[in-house]
């Protein structure tokens, strides 16, 4: 891949972690919640999953999913149904603690494994993902070259990128963590029920 290839890709890769979707948000609310350090790992589990995503596209997954109605509805229902729960859990938590967010939270709600899990999940259960990579990378891949240096180029450049992105998202969530303080139950609430709407928006998704 030449430079200049490469820095459409970039383009092209920044405006995909620009687009609204719910690790965003979910790196959103961890922010308010637990605090930037801990949200890395939120970050980190969603890097894992779209990594996951990149892989299974670049092998054929994600013309799988086009072409199977079935394979289709079992994995969007399965995202679907998690994304909703992860919805209802923050729709029915207690308003979150500003200053326990600047030492990280609630200990119990954000370790590590924890926050990285629910990152990973939410990115790797989302099959309306999985098709776009595999119908968007294709156009930067280069004929001949091996498909391990090509994910390492394709998804190590979309990984940073959107790694970026979470934390730059995680980091405002501080800022207005004085307003969450006094709004904390209607964030919650209106958070968690985003969710639980990008949930309801992935199980009427259709694969075109």
């Amino acid at each position: 891949m030449t430079v200049e290839h490469w820095l459409v890709y970039l383009l092209a890769a920044v405006g995909l972690s620009l687009t609204p979707g719910p690790n965003g948000l979910l790196s959103l609310t961890n922010g308010v919640r637990f605090g930037l350090a801990r949200t890395v790992f939120t970050a980190l589990g969603g890097i894992c999953g779209f990594l996951l995503l990149v892989a299974a596209s670049l092998a054929g997954m994600g013309a799988l999913l086009a072409a199977s109605e079935t394979a289709f509805s079992i994995a969007k229902w399965a995202g679907a149904v998690y994304l909703a729960y992860l919805g209802i859990r923050l729709f029915r938590a207690p308003p979150p603690n500003v200053d326990e967010a600047d030492a990280g939270g609630s200990v119990r709600e954000a370790t590590a494994r924890r926050l990285f899990l629910q990152g990973f999940l939410v990115a790797a259960s989302n099959p309306k993902a999985l098709i776009f990579f595999a119908a968007f990378l294709p156009q930067f891949m280069v004929p001949g070259i091996p498909y391990w240096e090509q994910f390492v180029v394709l998804g190590g450049t979309f990984a940073v990128v959107e790694f970026i992105y979470e934390l730059i998202l995680a980091g405002t969530a501080q800022r207005i963590a004085p307003w969450i303080g006094r709004h904390g139950r209607l964030f919650n609430r209106a958070t968690g029920a985003m969710f639980v709407g990008i949930g309801g928006i992935l199980a009427g998704a259709s694969r075109t």
